[in-house]
């Protein structure tokens, strides 16, 4: 077994996974850029930062970090509202202290404290919109003006209904290599695949990139008609150095600071951002052959300080994603030196084949990120949460119609106050119940009060006992409760008080009255 602390000690394994990785990654980083309405080479800076720096930091020997889709709703709805892309820079250096100082109060466990079905809700809610913010590129519709007709921002209903008037612009040979493109995703999912060793190690995202550059230069030599021409391909600065790339480094503007809704999108951001990170950070623990624990604490800390540097660099919001996790998994990674080879990896794409790089199709990118919202928005997620129960599925809906029609916090917030309320239900009906002795007299009953009895089960006690009938004998048992408010005990002292005018015996076993102790 490999040496846990030296990151040089799987060399054979983790560079091989690297380069997996890396692979992934590249068009992700362009496609999350494309649909977050950011410029494309943030999403280059993003991995590449996400890949070394948060690498080396994090406690992780697994988890990959890059641009999530995830944050995608987010960054497009926050570059709108603050109109400059400068401004959300600074909202992304201050989500990144929020991160770090999360990490430092050491509030990791923050993940285990919001329900699963408003996590899955709040995936799938993003997954439906990256789904309909790629239909225009699909479609070709990819200058600024034509754009911002069609997508969507998340409750931009006008927006959704222009998107009837699409086909008056469509580019035929952008739709061509858009169902080509999703044929090949499709495909190489399916299992006659994955049984080849040697196609496994192909990611479909870059077989996807790699068939659409071709089939547009068929377009280009045989039916000029179809070519998609600059402004439908990837548009990365040509860089021929280290000169060249500082000079294409975005700064924040710091008088941001003051901005109220800066500090809005910021804290947006570090919520969603930790959630995110956290999430995959246990999910990529889970698919660790070792079993490794990552420290969630440290997690934040890293994501925070890679998130300050983008911020400062003009780079994009990052997460630990599962996507570029599992790939590095699968590919036999052992340490978290593939995760910083796949970013220096990234760094150099930009420095050595940018050309290259300025012939994806456009079209492409969109399938994949099409894709991935599918992913996150299966119909059998939706089937799966209903067969959980209403308890499970109305939070888990009702996060997703919030995402849509609201936004992503607003959207968070409905699936926690439904959440809730089932929580506030099941207390209000389970703070005791009645105890089931035939051989007791039919004139006695024996409530038994559950192990920790709130002031939320109140209502529900005071509703049991005014239904007692007059001349009963009521037992009212503690025997099993640890903790009883105060407000709790009230209620027992008003009956006790009230009880003599119904002619009904109270008998209280082990419970402390403010003002006497009861025999037990």
């Amino acid at each position: 077994m490999p040496n846990r602390t030296g990151i040089f000690s799987s060399l054979g394994t983790d560079l091989p996974a690297g380069l997996v990785v890396f692979l992934v990654a590249l068009p992700l980083c362009l496609g999350v850029a494309l649909s977050s309405g950011a410029p494309l080479f943030s999403g280059i800076i993003a991995g590449v930062v996400g890949g070394v720096l948060v690498g080396f930091l994090s406690g992780s020997h697994t988890s990959v970090s890059g641009p999530a889709a995830g944050l995608t709703v987010i960054v497009l709805n926050a570059i709108e509202e603050l109109q400059t892309y400068e401004l959300f820079l600074t909202a992304l250096v201050i989500a990144g202290a929020l991160q770090v100082m999360l990490g430092v109060l050491k509030a990791g466990l923050i993940g285990y404290y919001f329900p699963t079905s408003v996590i899955k809700g709040m995936l799938a809610g993003i997954g439906i919109i990256l789904i309909i913010k790629q239909i225009p590129y699909l479609f070709g519709t990819n200058s600024s003006e034509l754009v911002e007709d069609f997508i969507p921002f998340v409750n931009d209903l006008e927006a959704v209904l222009a998107l009837q008037s699409l086909m008056g612009t469509v580019d035929y040979g952008a739709i061509i290599i858009s169902f080509i493109s999703i044929a090949i995703l499709i495909g190489w999912e399916k299992p006659v695949i994955k049984t080849h060793k040697w196609l496994k190690l192909i990611p479909g995202a870059l077989l996807a990139v790699l068939v659409s550059i071709g089939i547009n230069k068929i377009f280009k030599f045989f039916i000029p008609n179809l070519y998609l021409q600059d402004e439908d391909k990837v548009r990365l600065p040509e860089i021929t150095g280290f000169g060249s790339l500082a000079d294409q480094l975005m700064l924040p503007d710091l008088s941001g600071v003051a901005n109220l809704e800066v500090w809005v999108i910021a804290f947006t951001i570090a919520i969603v951002a930790s959630l995110e990170s956290l999430l995959s950070l246990e999910a990529a623990d889970k698919l660790d052959p070792q079993k490794r624990i990552s420290p969630p604490n440290r997690e934040l800390f890293a994501q925070g300080i890679g998130n300050m540097v983008n911020g400062c660099i003009g780079g994009m919001p990052i997460t630990a994603v599962i996507v570029r996790s599992s790939a590095n998994i699968n590919s036999g990674s052992k340490t978290k030196l593939s995760a910083i080879f796949h970013g220096f990896l990234l760094l150099l794409s930009v420095l050595l084949i940018p050309g290259l790089l300025n012939l994806i199709p456009i079209a492409c990118l969109a399938t994949i990120l099409l894709l991935i919202g599918y992913k996150l928005a299966k119909v059998s997620l939706f089937k799966n949460m209903y067969g959980l129960g209403l308890d499970q599925f109305l939070p888990f809906l009702f996060t997703i119609l919030g995402i849509i029609f609201f936004d992503l916090l607003k959207g968070i917030g409905l699936g926690m106050i439904i959440g809730i309320t089932y929580i506030l239900i099941r207390n209000y009906k389970n703070s005791h119940f009645f105890k089931d002795a035939k051989e007791e007299d039919e004139n006695i009953i024996h409530i038994v009060l559950a192990e920790e009895v709130s002031f939320l089960n109140k209502g529900s006690l005071i509703k049991t006992l005014k239904n007692i009938g007059d001349g009963k004998k009521v037992i009212i048992d503690g025997t099993q409760s640890r903790i009883i408010d105060h407000d709790i005990l009230e209620v027992i002292m008003d009956f006790q008080t009230n009880a003599k005018e119904r002619n009904i015996a109270v008998e209280i076993i082990n419970i402390v009255l403010p003002y006497k102790e009861t025999v037990s």
